[in-house]
This record gives C-alpha cells, sequence and structure tokens, in this order.
C-alpha cells in the first residue's frame, strides 16, 4: 500500500489534550479508510536510572484503566517544546529528578490504530534529586525498583502500561549491548 491522500478530515471534539477528528483517505489504486483518528501533540517518556542500575518509576490513579498503575514518568509535549524538553520538565514536574546525561531510547506509536501520538522514549542518568511539582490532578508516588524486581513484574505481567515494558526491555538491550 503507498501513500494515502486525505480526502476529508473534520474535527468532531477538541479538548486542551487532544482533539477527535473523522478521516477518510484513498491512496492511488482508490482503496479507501473511514476511521476516527484522536489527536494528539506528543508525548516524552523518560527511565530514570541511577549509579547502581535501578530505575525509578511513578505510581499514579489512571482513569481509563480505573487502577493505580506502575510506570514510567511521562508527560504530554507542550506546543512549541522540544520533545527532549518536555522531558526533562516532567522528570522534575513528577519525580524531582534533574538528569546530566540523556539518550533517545526510541519513539514510538502506542496505538497507531487510531491515536497519532508519538512517545519520544529517554534514558536519563547523572541524577540528582530535587522538589517535585506535580499538576494539580497527580498524586504520584515514586519507588526505586532493582532489575530482578522489574524483570519479575514483566515476567509475571504486572505491568499493564506499554510504555514502560517497551522502555524496559529497550533499556536492558542497551545494557546488554554495552
Amino acid at each position: 500500500m503507498g501513500a494515502m491522500h486525505i480526502l476529508s478530515s473534520a474535527e468532531i471534539l477538541k479538548t486542551p489534550v487532544f482533539g477527535v477528528q473523522e478521516v477518510i483517505a484513498r491512496d492511488k489504486d482508490g482503496f479507501e479508510i473511514h476511521r476516527s483518528v484522536v489527536s494528539h501533540q506528543g508525548s516524552a517518556v523518560i527511565l530514570p536510572a541511577d549509579d547502581q542500575g535501578r530505575v525509578l518509576l511513578v505510581r499514579q490513579y489512571r482513569l481509563p484503566a480505573q487502577a493505580k498503575l506502575w510506570e514510567l514518568a511521562a508527560g504530554r509535549i507542550d506546543p512549541g517544546e522540544s520533545p527532549l524538553a518536555a522531558a526533562r520538565r516532567e522528570l522534575v514536574e513528577e519525580t524531582g529528578l534533574h538528569a546530566r546525561q540523556w539518550k533517545r531510547l526510541a519513539k514510538l506509536y502506542p496505538t497507531p490504530g487510531y491515536v497519532s501520538e508519538l512517545m519520544h522514549l529517554y534514558l536519563a542518568t547523572g541524577l540528582t534529586q530535587g522538589e517535585a511539582h506535580p499538576m494539580d490532578d497527580e498524586r504520584i508516588e515514586t519507588r526505586w525498583f532493582t532489575r530482578e524486581e522489574l524483570e519479575s513484574r514483566v515476567d509475571s505481567g504486572k505491568f499493564e502500561d506499554g510504555k514502560t515494558v517497551a522502555g524496559l526491555l529497550l533499556y536492558w538491550r542497551m545494557l546488554n549491548r554495552a
């Protein structure tokens, strides 16, 4: 399948965080796709790792999942903000941590079937602790996990957050290659 040409796109919902469009696209052979697409500015995901090989995760209530989930720190990229600037900001807001070194691990679409969000995943090292500044609607708990604890949780399916599983696997792959 080649490139698709957008025939029409009508916004049916706009919120401060995302929009929803009804989109019709067609390729050069006449094949058409009709979709409701959730548009999202994109997000930055941060895997903070300390000198002992531990990873800091955040835990907060996720309304769509109706559960408190352990996950990598993450947040939306603001208009005009670079993914790395968003990662730096989110790390401080959610954990209070500052990092001296940043490495891009990946960029990925978590749900490309209907969401345009592109996640930019970073490794943050050379950490120093400061004060967290969560948003008013966030109640965030943080905890350092050893690799063994994380591997056990991944193996047993205790992590239900896709970006966290992907981030951990990419991080461990990077460590194994070093």
